[in-house]
């Protein structure tokens, strides 16, 4: 096989519809839009218009709301920081805080902290201080004989508009 005998496949590439050029063609004068009326010109944007009818949109009632107060966790299990410290990457005899982990790669980012689950084991004596950590993550790292310190949440940054 050559370079210069490469092809795609027959059909892999369709030549697009050249539109409005001349009866003959099958679509041309109106370009295969068929007659008058808005959707016949340019410039349309009429989704979600139900000819006049109120539309499905504005007929349904709004619910929710966006809380902007929630806090946005990374979640890691056990069994991942286990995985981290078998591999050389994580150091176990040290503590393992946010910063830690990400200089590690087992995060990618800080969020607002980091929060331990009980997926996976440890064997590992860890000394970890996250933001929260389930029961049962609790349990297994205890029972390894480590231990997990849960910091209080971090306070927002107050409002500009207070000075």
């Amino acid at each position: 096989m050559k370079l210069n005998e490469i092809t795609d496949n027959e059909g892999a590439n369709k030549n697009r519809k050249r539109v409005g050029r001349g009866i003959g063609s099958g679509s041309g004068k109106t370009g295969g839009r068929g007659v008058k009326g808005q959707k016949s010109r340019s410039g349309v944007a009429i989704n979600g218009f139900e000819g006049g009818q109120m539309p499905i949109y504005r007929r349904l009632p709004k619910r929710g709301f966006t809380n902007i107060f929630k806090t946005d966790f990374n979640t890691v299990s056990v069994g991942r920081i286990q995985t981290a410290i078998d591999a050389g990457r994580l150091d176990g005899k040290g503590l393992i805080d946010a910063a830690a982990l990400k200089a590690a790669g087992v995060i990618r980012r800080l969020k607002d902290g980091v929060r331990v689950l009980a997926d996976g084991d440890v064997k590992a004596k860890l000394n970890l201080e996250v933001a929260g950590a389930s029961r049962t993550a609790v349990e297994k790292v205890e029972k390894a004989g480590g231990s997990i310190k849960v910091l209080a949440p971090a306070p927002k940054p107050a409002a500009a508009a207070e000075e």
